[in-house]
């Protein structure tokens, strides 16, 4: 972080980390440091506003404008156990995920147009900022058109709509849609500028945000239900289903709930998290309550559970 940081209170423009594995990354923010977690500083670098880098040893470091894109690639399974393990702390939220089908194997009948790419980057990179009236370098404002603005205004409640009756990551991936959708707009305008030479926008039209909000509705929303399908379910559900985990990982035959609490683990570190969880097994004839033995020194008595052997791949 400190050395990101210095990179980028030289580069006001913002930069790119590219990950070729996100799930390292991601995990990687668990972890402490100096200056603690590192996820309050990726939260930041989605705003592009105003961040203060700590600085063990040295003054801290202050960054006019935190703005960092995250591109990389992670495997289903991984990206399905980091939603059960993640806080609903809004990182998960900030991506766009895509998760097609399967390509099918067949040899390349057309190669991309390199020619056309390296001019339109060339273009993008002539791009710079602003002059503020104080002398100082700011981002371009590009304002909404009228006719867009009341696009987006239709949109908001279009996506009001599809928030009915969603819980947990996927309606946290669904606040922030708005704001990711008036983003690809800009970023769809300024790819039409860079590739067909069309004249610099200033301003999004009702054609640029109808474009991004087509594409969001059509393709990214698709791609991330499928993402999220698993960890869109009910909270009890979830908790369900980490709590087999945790059995199976600990090869329990049998076990109480104080043994779960005291693991500490996300989403089952509270009684109030955790009955839920235990009757949905109970009921699903996962797992079956027994009496504790007495305990000779009185005081509340533990609750017992027995695992049901099919749960370790046993009969039932």
């Amino acid at each position: 972080i400190e050395r990101l940081g210095a990179i980028l209170a030289q580069q006001p423009r913002g930069t790119l980390q590219m990950r070729d594995e996100l799930a390292g990354w991601l995990e990687g923010m668990q972890r402490y440091s100096g200056g603690g977690s590192d996820r309050p500083f990726w939260l930041e670098a989605f705003g592009g506003r105003g961040f203060t880098v700590e600085r063990m040893g040295r003054e801290p470091l202050t960054i006019d404008r935190l703005s960092i894109g995250v591109l990389g690639g992670i495997q289903p399974d991984r990206l399905k156990s980091l939603l059960f393990k993640s806080d609903d702390d809004g990182l998960l939220a900030r991506f766009l995920p895509i998760w097609p089908e399967p390509a099918p194997l067949q040899r390349p009948e057309a190669w991309a147009d390199e020619t056309l790419m390296e001019a339109a980057l060339g273009r993008l990179l002539t791009l710079d900022l602003a002059t503020g009236e104080g002398g100082e370098a700011r981002p371009w404002f590009i304002p909404f058109a009228d006719e867009a603005r009341n696009l987006m205004d239709d949109f908001r409640v279009t996506v009001r709509s599809w928030e009915a009756g969603t819980e947990g990551l996927l309606l946290s991936f669904l606040g922030k849609l708005p704001g990711l959708t008036a983003r690809l707009a800009l970023v769809l305008a300024y790819l039409d500028w860079a590739a067909n030479g069309a004249d610099e926008p200033h301003e999004i039209t009702v054609q640029h945000f109808g474009r991004a909000a087509h594409l969001v509705e059509a393709y990214l929303l698709p791609m991330a239900r499928r993402a999220y399908s698993d960890a869109a379910r009910p909270k009890a559900e979830r908790a369900a289903r980490r709590l087999v985990g945790i059995i199976r990982e600990q090869a329990w035959q049998r076990f109480s709930a104080r043994d779960v609490l005291r693991l500490d683990r996300s989403g089952l570190d509270n009684v109030t998290d955790l009955n839920p969880a235990l009757a949905l097994l109970d009921e699903g004839e996962c797992i079956r309550k027994v009496d504790p033995p007495a305990n000779p020194k009185g005081g509340r008595p533990q609750r017992l559970f027995l695992v049901n052997p099919a749960l370790h791949g046993g009969q039932t």
